[in-house]
């Protein structure tokens, strides 16, 4: 029986990729996976494989087709970035293959990766100390209404909130909407990590403050950031890096300074 691996690339440096997921692809028929993932790859795990690739919105074709060759005998490995099973393509994999009747004929496993909030939190300091909630800002698949209702009940619940998708070209007012929606439940100087391309070329790591969220900057934000916004305990840490955010666990309060 064939394996179906559904890999995290985790956020992209070769460095971060799990020994696990490296075995799965080097061990692997056919690769299968997004292009731009797939070319945050060593070339040498990809050398003598069968190459699946396709473009952005065709995540069903791509899942389909590596299921179709790991029922034709090859063993194959799903790229998805991040961890497979937060906004990855575990979801999608096991929902197809048990539609199609396939998890009968194959194997099917997920390796984890490190996902783009656990990422972007390193980048930042420490901002995911206590209780968090993620939220995904694309409408794509999930109505405005119930992404807006997530937003609001988990700002108002102090939770750190880290966004997902945060914006794009063709939505360019969901994210003012949220930041909305925060803002009754935050004071202004809430710190706000903003990370683009975590451990990647070109990264971007900043923190302001929530009402330094506006227009302007919410310009520089797009489908490669990761916006974690603070509770109302996070607070600010000058560090020789720069500003960076922390959100107390509590063990100062009950036992007090140590140093």
């Amino acid at each position: 029986m064939a394996r179906l691996t559904i890999m995290g690339l985790g956020p992209g440096e070769a460095a971060l990729l799990a020994p696990m997921a490296r075995q799965a692809l080097e061990s692997a028929h056919v690769v299968a996976g997004y292009g731009t993932y797939l070319d945050l790859l060593e070339p040498e795990l990809l050398a003598g494989k069968e190459i699946i690739e396709s473009g952005m919105m065709r995540e069903m074709q791509r899942v389909q087709a590596a299921i179709d060759a790991t029922r034709a005998g090859k063993d194959t490995v799903l790229v998805s970035s991040g961890d497979p099973g937060v906004y990855g393509m575990a979801g999608l994999a096991w929902e197809l293959a048990e539609a199609c009747g396939a998890l009968a004929d194959i194997e099917l496993s997920v390796v984890p990766g490190i996902p783009a909030l656990c990422a972007a939190a390193a980048l930042l300091g420490a901002p995911l100390m206590h209780d968090f909630a993620s939220v995904s800002l694309s409408d794509l698949l999930t109505p405005w209404e119930v992404i807006e209702r997530r937003v609001e009940l988990a700002a108002q619940a102090d939770f750190v909130l880290a966004i997902y998708n945060p914006r794009s070209k063709r939505r360019d007012w969901q994210l003012p909407r949220a930041l909305e929606l925060i803002r009754r439940h935050r004071g202004p100087r809430t710190p706000v990590g903003h990370v683009r391309n975590g451990y990647r070329q070109d990264q971007l790591v900043d923190v302001i403050a929530l009402d330094g969220m506006d227009g302007a900057y919410i310009e520089r934000v797009d489908m490669l950031s990761l916006l974690i916004v603070g509770n109302n305990a996070t607070r600010f840490v000058s560090a020789p890096s720069g500003r960076r955010m922390l959100t107390p666990r509590g063990y100062m309060d009950k036992y007090g300074k140590k140093c």
